[in-house]
């Protein structure tokens, strides 16, 4: 039987993958260390026999070598998910984006996989000078760390694909957002909300605005690109074309939180911390030409996303 597998598959994102794959009846094999990701993310998985998961860090080369055995398509979306964390371990990105991503090619050259589908980032573009930024913007010029590690693993797979003859598609997300989130700003919020129900610090001075798109919309994009194109090497931008700023979020979860008189502080500053891309905002026409529609826009995804974090985190 076809065999998907997934890295990072108990994560935020990789759990929505895993479940839109078993969906479609697909056999999913997951590999991840847990280290962000969580098992109850996979728990309703738990006595179905197309479901196989693997606890396994990508750094351990052996075993991502014998868990590719029988795969047909990789999902690569293992990464570190905490921007700000590699700016305090500097070889985080380097070593679980860059190397990760070259430990799970060569597993593909060895088994023999034919294609791998990649979680890249809008980090890529840094400061972009044109915006909404298109897929052929450039020269690129990351300002982070993770930025970096991404358009790294981008070229490792575009020499795969030169060299070896794979075929691969490269999703360069928005900031996605959604139910089971672990990070990001609007999880900041929340936790901050719930130590201190009087107050919320912004980091910055809340004028940083990006594209948010929610997970499932985000799942459900790659899904349809992988089924719709069938070019050697494919790259998207996946948003919702629009844009939420820092402080507007800051007031939905908030007003998500039902929380009275509470006051929004700044830290000011055009970035919320070393590495922080003031303002991206993807153009997706390209995306929008296969058919794909999001079913919400960012201020939405926001929304949705901070009334369902607000109920798995719990206020009180």
């Amino acid at each position: 039987m076809y065999m998907d597998l997934v890295t990072g598959g108990a994560g935020f994102i990789g759990s929505h993958l895993v479940d839109a794959l078993v969906n479609e009846g697909k056999k999913v094999k997951v590999l991840d260390n847990f280290s962000s990701g969580r098992m109850e993310f996979l728990n309703h998985h738990e006595n179905n026999d197309n479901v196989e998961i693997i606890n396994v860090d990508l750094l351990d080369f052996k075993g991502v070598k014998d868990a590719m055995i029988g795969v047909d398509f990789v999902h690569h979306l293992a990464a570190n998910p905490d921007i700000r964390l590699g700016t305090q371990v500097t070889d985080t990105d380097l070593k679980q984006g860059t190397i990760a991503t070259y430990n799970v090619l060569e597993a593909m050259r060895i088994n023999e996989v034919g294609t791998i589908s990649f979680a890249s980032s809008s980090a890529i573009y840094g400061e972009a000078k044109q915006m909404p930024t298109p897929e052929n913007y450039g020269p690129i010029v990351p300002i982070s760390l993770y930025g970096a590690s991404k358009l790294g693993s981008e070229a490792l797979i575009s020499s795969w694909v030169g060299t070896f003859g794979i075929r691969a598609y490269i999703h360069r997300f928005a900031n996605i957002v959604g139910p089971r989130g672990t990070h990001g700003v609007i999880f900041d919020f929340i936790h901050k909300l719930k130590a201190d129900p009087t107050r919320l610090e912004v980091l910055g001075d809340g004028m940083q605005e990006k594209s948010y798109m929610s997970a499932e919309d985000c799942v459900q994009s790659m899904l349809h690109i992988i089924k719709n194109i069938n070019d050697t090497i494919s790259i998207f931008n996946l948003g919702t074309g629009d844009t939420c700023s820092v402080s507007r979020i800051s007031e939905i979860v908030v007003e998500e939180s039902k929380l009275s008189g509470v006051s929004i502080e700044y830290s000011g500053g055009k970035r919320g911390w070393a590495g922080d891309v003031p303002k991206t905002y993807l153009n997706v026409d390209k995306l929008l030409a296969t058919g794909f529609l999001p079913t919400t826009n960012s201020e939405e995804a926001v929304r949705y996303t901070a009334s369902s974090l607000i109920k798995e985190i719990g206020l009180n």
